[in-house]
């Protein structure tokens, strides 16, 4: 730079001009604040506006309710799509049972003179009296007795112990 400019930055003279430039411009905006919006206002277009390459007009009366004709099928029937493959075949129905539970109770037993023991049992809601060795329900038959136990047997050498005036099930085949 030269003399003559880096003198007249350098000056006191400069400075007060800058300064008091600065203050001149901060008033001018300052009383500006309070001004008006610049007057703005729509254009007309020049050109016509785009057209629309889909000719939307006529979807309107396309999906009307009243240029369909009536359904020839039912509407309760089952859809096209509609398929069983999917739901679970019903299950078999379970065998008839074979077996039946009978209450049984031993209250005792009796004998005669010369004559076998006949034991008195409460089967279900009949009372039996039978002899030993006879066929008390369907497989089951009187073993032993004594005072206070009766043994049962069946066909297949089960045998079961019954207690005086004690209740037991016993499986009965149904036949």
């Amino acid at each position: 730079m030269t003399h003559l400019v880096v003198q007249t930055l350098r000056s006191r003279r400069f400075a007060v001009c800058v300064h008091a430039g600065f203050w001149l411009l901060l008033y001018f905006g300052a009383l500006r604040f309070g001004g008006k919006a610049p007057m703005f206002r729509d254009a007309t277009a020049v050109s016509t506006p785009a057209q629309s390459p889909a000719p939307v007009a006529k979807l309107e009366t396309l999906f009307s309710p009243g240029i369909w004709s009536r359904t020839v099928a039912a509407t309760n029937l089952a859809s096209p799509f509609f398929t069983r493959h999917f739901i679970p075949s019903p299950a078999p129905p379970p065998p008839a049972p074979t077996i039946r539970m009978v209450e049984i109770t031993y209250l005792g037993f009796y004998q005669t003179d010369n004559g076998p023991k006949q034991v008195a049992v409460k089967l279900a809601d009949q009372f039996v009296f039978k002899p030993i060795g006879a066929n008390v329900t369907t497989n089951w038959f009187f073993a032993e007795a004594s005072m206070n136990r009766l043994t049962l047997t069946n066909v297949g050498a089960q045998t079961n112990l019954l207690l005086l005036n004690a209740k037991k099930e016993i499986e009965v085949p149904i036949p």
